[in-house]
């Protein structure tokens, strides 16, 4: 057993997806933008993580994703509504009203609890971050939480791991396991960091990069048999 784990939280111990999904709606009915479908949010959720991906490159910043993605999905769906800014700001809190476990992963936590050391390590923005882990318990179970948002620098960025290890001590890079679902953010990150890697990978999505990958996982819990 490893001594620390790193967790990602959105689409790793969160089902991002389906809070996203809950976000959108809540907030077209806030704006009175009549129903946003099943399709709607595909095309946008393929538009978000384009933005992000260029935001782990370095090509663009934090703010222009928050804001590009949906002034890009308004223009695409033909909606005329300009508010980008005041729509980020209601689907930030709307992400952290519900919450959805992945493989019952809370219980996993408390388990590990004592045993290792566990950290959330998240790009996700600080109020829809610190919203959810309150609204999940999370909070409490994890020994410190690190938001891109706080730190400055997002993952993979090796300032971001830097900043970790300033506050959590020194520890041998072989005893630290970081575990997520993204390949471009936690696995690379992993890798400029030169810890272990677990990649969290439920859908058998095909790693065509580059990235080191220690371990593959397709349920949270098969953990805790690494």
């Amino acid at each position: 057993m490893f001594k620390v784990i790193l967790w990602d939280v959105d689409g790793t111990l969160l089902d991002f997806d389906r809070s996203e999904k809950y976000a959108l709606r809540k907030c077209f009915a806030k704006f009175n933008l009549n129903d946003c479908t099943d399709a709607m949010i595909s095309r946008y959720a393929e538009i978000n993580k384009s933005y992000w991906k260029r935001l782990e490159t370095g090509e663009i910043t934090k703010e222009q994703v928050l804001l590009d993605r949906f002034t890009e999905f308004f223009q695409k769906e033909q909606i005329c509504f300009e508010d980008a800014k005041g729509f980020n700001a209601e689907y930030q809190m709307r992400l952290g009203d519900q919450v959805f476990f992945n493989d019952n992963s809370k219980c996993l936590l408390e388990r590990l609890k004592g045993s290792v050391k566990q950290y959330a390590v998240t790009n996700g923005t600080y109020v829809a971050q610190k919203r959810k882990l309150e609204k999940s318990g999370l909070d409490v179970i994890f020994d410190d939480v690190f938001i891109s948002d706080q730190i400055g620098f997002e993952k993979p960025d090796i300032r971001f791991f830097d900043h970790v290890w300033k506050q959590i001590g020194p520890h041998e890079k072989k005893d630290v396991l970081i575990v997520g679902d993204s390949l471009t953010s936690d696995m690379q990150g992993g890798n400029n960091a030169q810890i272990r890697c677990c990649w969290y990978n439920p859908k058998d999505k095909e790693n065509n990069t580059n990235v080191k990958i220690d371990y593959l996982i397709h349920d949270l819990n098969e953990i805790e048999f690494l």
